[in-house]
Order: structure tokens, then C-alpha cells, then sequence
């Protein structure tokens, strides 16, 4: 008898309308799953899912954002009738709605995540029991996989019911919780820590961010897979790098990601302006794209304005939230690629997109980015929050072009042969085989 296809529930979390790295990986990754022949049903929570490839997510959306805060701050709210808490689950409606959620106060969001993390012991216990009830009913999943932790608090209820294996990808989970005001983060973490004996594994994408989180959640290392990260490289020709090829053009730094502190674009910028009083590089310029939400908007806006004040406003561009075929056009601009993050990457889809174009990266040498180096050879690391000591990187990298069509050409070859999305897929699939029930 033929084995059957194993069916694969993956919980996402929307991010309210923004390009959000974790759901784009989701999104790849269940595609290419798909690809391989597995029953993969791609759920978005909280939002829709917003994607620059191929949506592959279900027109539905579970603990959903409008009902999910009703039912934390308005007393009775989970006894309306079913039919009118269905209504404001339409992923058209909470798009709408939550286009300004970056304005959602600190308390009110640390009381949600709490809430959320105590599943049917929370304010949300109506929706976990619906979401439970539809996979139980509709799916028949042999396995779970939540894209977070964060939306993992109906874990110990689905196991109960649906008595199947569950694993959560850790993705910077960590990132969420440490902007979590008191006593928020620490009750948040306490949650956490009792959800992980009812989760059968643990995914990450490098083996920094495994040592990491079983330290910081207290997970046992016994419970950890790493998974290669890939990003789908079908339209990602690689640059020519020679130097006959960019001899006239002007020497470009690109920066891809949001505009945000924690992703270092005031290092950058003050790397780019000590550049740009370099006599080698006084021709530089500085290429900027990524989401702004409002509550980056005055940090974005005072980094343009110190570039303004050194003069160089015809020597930078933003370009803004990008779409697939921008960002592919973007990147084939660049001599050099950098997002100088404050925090420690746990994975790097950027450095991916960049390394697949054929585009050096210069990075800060914490987090993922020294084993994503190791492995592609298509970079150099910096010490971290470091503008000189990017600024020298930068200038070396773009004054030799041989060197540095070098090191693009391998992290090319790198992430197209092993990094990109049916290479993540099968890995992925392996480690999630472990978990089928025998036979499945």
C-alpha cells in the first residue's frame, strides 16, 4: 500500500499589512513543500499574510486581530452570537482595521500576549476552542507547526484533542519579548515556559539561535532541530560584478530591510557619511528600501535629515516598501549589500536575497550572520554598532571590485545550490518526518 501524503497544519501570524520576514519564509516554505507533494495548509493568524511571491495561505484568518482585542478589552465580548464575531474575522476587514496597529500601546499589547499565551485560560479561550474544532473537523492534520510561540498558547488544548505532534519555528521570538514592558515580559516568559513540555520540537535557522533560546525559554537542547533557511532564487539572476561591467556606475550601498533602530540604519547611516569624506569614496552613494510603520517614522525621518545636514541630499534614495520585482531591480543596483542590525539576527532572509543577486554583504559579526558567512563565503563581518568600522569594510569592499565580485559570485553559487527554497523544503520535510506517526 502506498504510503499516504502527510497533511502539515502551519500556523502563520500576520503582520498587519507589512512585508514580515517570518511570514515571506512561511509562505516559501509551504509552497515548496507543496511542490514536494505534501498536503500543506498555510493559516494565517492575528491577519492576513502580506507576501511579495505567490500567496499560498487560506482565505481565513484564526484569532483574528479585531476579535482577538474585543475579547481582551471589552468585558462579555466572547457571549456574542457566533455570526457577528464571524463577521469581524473577514480578512478583508481586519486589513482595514489594522493598518495603524503599530500605535497599540505597550500595556495593551503585553496584556494580549499574556492572554494569548494562556490559550484557554485566557481571554481568547473562544477562538482556541474554534480553531481546534476546525482542524479537528476539516484538516485531519499529522502535524502542527506554529511560525512562533507567540500564537502557541492553544498548544496544550490541540494536543488534548487532536493528540497529534506539534513543533513551533523560533524566528525572533525573542525580539517580541524583550520590547514587552514589566511585569508583561516576565509573566509572558513564565507562559512560555510552560507551554514547551506539550511542544515536540523546536525549529530555528541556525545553530546561534538554538543555544540561545534554550537558554532563554528553557528549553531543553535535546529538543532543538536546525533547518537550513532558503528564499525561492527562481528570479534571481546573479550580477556581473567585473569591473569592465561597473566602472562607470557609481559606487552603491544598499540597505533592504525595515526602517527601524533594532536594523541598524543609523549605523549605516553614519558609515555612508564618513564614507562619503573619504576621498576614494566621495562618489558613494546610498540606496535605502523597507517598510516605515508610524512608529519608526520620526527615527526614519531624522536619519534622512542627517543626511540632509551633511549635504548629501541628491547622494541617497529611498525607495519605500517594495514589491518582488523592485526588490530584484534594487538589489541588481548595488555594489555592496549591509543591514548593520543592533540586535543578533536569528536568521537573515536578507543577507539571502542580497547573496542571491550576486551582492557582497558586509554585516556585524553577531547573531546568524557569522554562520550564514561561513557557510556562503559571500561577505566580511564588522564589529557590531560600529559606523568606522563599517565605513572601512564598505570602502574596502567597493574599491575592490575584483575581490568583490569575488565574494559575490560565492555567496551566488552558495545560495542557489543550498540555500534556496526545494533545498529548505526537503531538509525541513526530513526533520518534520521524524514527528508522522509510522506509516503516514
Amino acid at each position: 500500500m502506498a504510503e499516504r501524503t502527510p497533511k502539515i497544519a502551519y500556523l502563520t501570524a500576520g503582520a498587519a499589512g507589512m512585508y514580515c520576514g517570518s511570514c515571506m519564509h512561511d509562505n516559501t516554505l509551504a509552497s515548496a513543500l507543496t511542490r514536494l507533494g505534501v498536503d500543506v495548509q498555510l493559516i494565517p493568524t492575528y491577519t492576513p499574510i502580506r507576501t511579495d511571491e505567490e500567496d499560498v495561505s487560506i482565505d481565513q484568518v484564526f484569532f483574528g486581530g479585531i476579535n482577538v482585542f474585543l475579547e481582551q478589552q471589552v468585558p462579555g465580548y466572547r457571549f456574542l452570537p457566533g455570526v457577528v464575531r464571524s463577521l469581524l474575522d473577514r480578512p478583508s476587514l481586519i486589513r482595514w482595521a489594522t493598518k495603524r496597529v503599530s500605535s497599540t500601546s505597550p500595556k495593551t499589547l503585553g496584556t494580549l500576549t499574556v492572554s494569548m499565551l494562556r490559550g484557554d485560560q485566557g481571554y481568547q479561550a473562544t477562538e482556541v476552542t474554534k480553531i481546534c474544532d476546525w482542524l479537528s473537523k476539516t484538516v485531519h492534520p499529522d502535524l502542527v507547526n506554529f511560525s512562533n510561540v507567540m500564537i502557541a498558547g492553544c498548544v496544550p488544548h490541540l494536543k488534548r484533542q487532536l493528540n497529534v505532534p506539534v513543533v513551533v519555528t523560533l524566528q525572533g521570538d525573542d525580539i517580541f519579548l524583550e520590547s514587552l514592558p514589566e511585569p508583561y515580559k516576565s509573566q509572558a516568559l513564565s507562559e512560555i515556559r510552560k507551554l514547551v513540555e506539550h511542544v515536540d520540537a523546536f525549529l530555528t535557522h541556525s545553530q546561534y539561535y538554538a543555544r540561545f533560546m534554550s537558554e532563554y525559554l528553557g528549553i531543553p537542547p535535546e529538543k532543538f532541530r536546525v533547518v537550513p533557511l532558503g528564499i525561492d532564487t527562481r528570479d534571481f539572476p546573479t550580477l556581473d560584478h567585473s569591473v569592465e561591467a561597473r566602472q562607470d556606475a557609481p559606487k552603491t550601498i544598499g540597505y533592504l530591510a525595515r526602517l527601524a533602530p533594532e536594523k541598524g540604519l543609523h549605523v549605516l547611516v553614519d558609515a555612508f557619511i564618513e564614507l562619503r569624506n573619504r576621498e576614494a569614496t566621495r562618489d558613494a552613494r546610498l540606496e535605502i528600501a523597507g517598510w516605515l510603520g508610524e512608529n519608526n517614522r520620526a527615527y526614519a525621518e531624522a536619519e534622512f535629515a542627517k543626511l540632509g545636514a551633511a549635504g548629501l541630499e541628491d547622494h541617497y534614495h529611498y525607495a519605500g516598501s517594495i514589491g518582488r520585482e523592485e526588490k530584484v531591480a534594487f538589489l541588481h543596483r548595488l555594489d555592496v549589500f549591509s543591514v548593520p542590525t543592533t540586535y543578533r539576527e536569528p536568521k537573515g532572509l536578507f543577507v539571502l536575497e542580497a547573496l542571491a543577486a550576486g551582492v557582497p554583504v558586509v554585516l556585524p559579526s553577531h547573531g546568524a550572520f557569522p554562520e550564514l558567512l561561513e557557510s556562503t563565503g559571500g561577505g566580511r563581518l564588522v564589529t557590531p554598532n560600529d559606523p568606522i568600522a563599517l565605513a572601512d569594510e564598505l570602502e574596502k569592499t567597493l574599491l575592490d571590485r575584483p575581490t568583490s565580485r569575488r565574494l559575490g559570485q560565492e555567496g551566488a553559487k552558495a545560495v542557489h545550490e543550498r540555500y534556496n527554497a526545494d533545498v529548505m523544503a526537503r531538509a525541513t520535510l526530513e526533520v518534520l518526518s521524524e514527528f508522522f506517526p509510522t506509516g503516514k
